[in-house]
């Protein structure tokens, strides 16, 4: 039996213990299968043995592009790559041919596990396997005491929301740090629909089962209503979503009848949360608590919110005492109240993948200096700003988009916004937005500039504003705000030779 703590060295030497303790308890469900805890165990055994009898060795990269219309199969072949001592790489289904393609060539990789093969055949690959084919040989499983302990166990790409996404690498150590295969959390069962490709849905989702033994039900692509009813059918004792899913959510005129006695926690992150979307949501599902975590791949300090969560720009105060520290740009404390750099206390040393420049740039002794603008309030809740290089300075004064995004959120006809700033000849940097309307709704663009002026000051208001039928996102739900930028110049130039410009 291999269920000592001390057994466990590796990231699956976790699910050994969890298979031991409680084998016919479900840890997967993606609505298609349900994955037991001695099923997982077992079937990575099987594909581990396949891929190592295929060729795969220690130190090998394997992608892992996976949709969660096969959320076990991505579960058992995180594990399994693991089991033959090779590295996971998850990947986003959604990215273009050429974006897989960079992001293979810069972590090295030569195959594949996936269920989009019409995507991976037009990559650099040896081989590709397909999650309904996998090999399996149990005969060829690789003694797993002679796997090194302190190995690297994944590399998680960055969202790319301002540039080309990196590979952030985690090692076996720091992803069995503090667990046991044994601990159980009262939240037994957590229902979501974040893709297992990104850090949130990869390491904060798929791998719960593993450190607390909850039932995760993964909904394989997200839709509003059906979301409602699983959470009718399933029961689950938390959620996870996205600030994007939550709006979806509290729209739907169902929601507020729909039964979601079971649930007692509601977990979000990954971008800001408008605070009509929580206060919304208060309204119609009283009972159920919201908490907005902060956190990011290349980190992994995480904040609460507690009952704060409809302050704008607010993720709560650290869970720890100095683990967050608001700095200048010489590296300085801010006075509280004043905006800053987060930088965040870091447990175990990480890295980009093959990129020592930039990991040196992120990475300071035991802190990371994370790109987010932000503040300490006098609740010492923290208070998000944007990214550093989504700050706009307009005319020498410093504004943060997340407040005129909120702004904007809150009006009844507009459903998704993003503030973007636009380069201008006299002010350095002009506020731009883009909206989506609700469904049926007719935006006026003069009518939301007066809106705004009502509740920001004028220098805040965006001059240009377009219309959209919807923003770009990236697969952990963050706005693609270059991808917005030419297309706001562009209105930008129109209206300058259209109208006098404001000042």
């Amino acid at each position: 039996m291999n269920s000592e703590p001390h057994a466990i060295r590796r990231l699956p030497d976790v699910l050994r213990v969890r298979a031991t303790a409680m084998p016919d308890s479900v840890a997967h469900d993606d609505t298609s299968v349900e994955l037991t805890f001695a099923q997982w165990d077992r079937e990575a055994d099987e594909v581990a043995g396949g891929l190592s009898a295929q060729g795969v060795r220690t130190g090998d990269r394997v992608l892992l592009p996976i949709t969660n219309l096969h959320a076990a199969h991505m579960a058992i072949a995180f594990i399994a790559v693991q089991r033959a001592g090779a590295i996971c790489v998850p990947v986003n289904t959604r990215l273009a041919v050429p974006e897989i393609e960079s992001f293979r060539a810069l972590v090295g990789a030569n195959v594949a596990i996936t269920d989009v093969s019409e995507l991976v055949s037009q990559i650099s690959l040896d081989r590709y396997w397909n999650v309904d084919d996998l090999p399996r040989d149990m005969d060829a499983l690789p003694n797993q005491a002679e796997l090194p302990a302190d190995a690297d166990a994944d590399i998680i790409g960055t969202s790319g929301t301002t540039g080309r996404p990196k590979g952030v690498v985690f090692s076996h150590a720091e992803l069995v740090d503090g667990l046991d295969g044994r601990s159980t959390n009262p939240s037994t069962s957590l229902l979501h629909a974040l893709p297992f490709t990104g850090f949130g849905g990869c390491h904060a989702v798929m791998m719960l089962p593993l450190k607390m033994g909850t039932k995760v039900i993964t909904q394989p692509k997200f839709d509003p209503r059906g979301f409602v009813a699983l959470i009718e059918s399933q029961r689950p004792v938390s959620l996870q979503l996205v600030p994007a899913m939550l709006r979806l959510l509290v729209d739907l005129p169902e929601a507020a009848r729909a039964d979601v006695s079971s649930v007692r926690w509601i977990f979000t992150g990954t971008a800001p949360l408008p605070s009509d979307t929580a206060d919304r949501l208060a309204a119609i599902w009283p009972t159920a608590r919201l908490i907005n975590v902060y956190g990011m791949t290349e980190g992994g300090s995480g904040t609460l919110t507690g009952g704060k969560a409809s302050k704008t720009g607010s993720v709560g105060s650290p869970r720890e005492s100095d683990s967050i520290r608001i700095l200048d740009d010489d590296g300085d404390p801010v006075a509280p109240g004043e905006v800053g750099e987060v930088w965040t206390r870091v447990k175990f040393a990480r890295r980009y993948w093959n990129e020592p420049d930039a990991t040196a740039a992120t990475w300071h002794g035991d802190w990371l200096k994370s790109g987010d603008r932000g503040l300490f309030d006098d609740d010492g809740d923290l208070i998000l700003a944007g990214r550093s290089k989504e700050l706009i300075i307009r005319g020498g004064y410093n504004i943060a988009p997340v407040e005129i995004e909120d702004v904007l959120h809150a009006h009844p006809d507009v459903l998704d916004a993003a503030v973007v700033g636009i380069p201008h000849d006299v002010l350095g940097e002009e506020v731009s937005a883009a909206v989506v309307p609700r469904a049926g709704a007719m935006l006026d663009i003069e009518e939301l500039k007066t809106w705004c002026r009502g509740r920001m000051a004028d220098n805040k208001v965006p001059r240009v504003i377009v219309v959209l039928d919807a923003l770009p996102y990236n697969q952990n739900s963050k706005v693609l705000k270059r991808e917005l930028e030419s297309m706001l110049i562009a209105a930008a130039e129109q209206r300058r030779r259209t109208e006098r410009p404001e000042s």
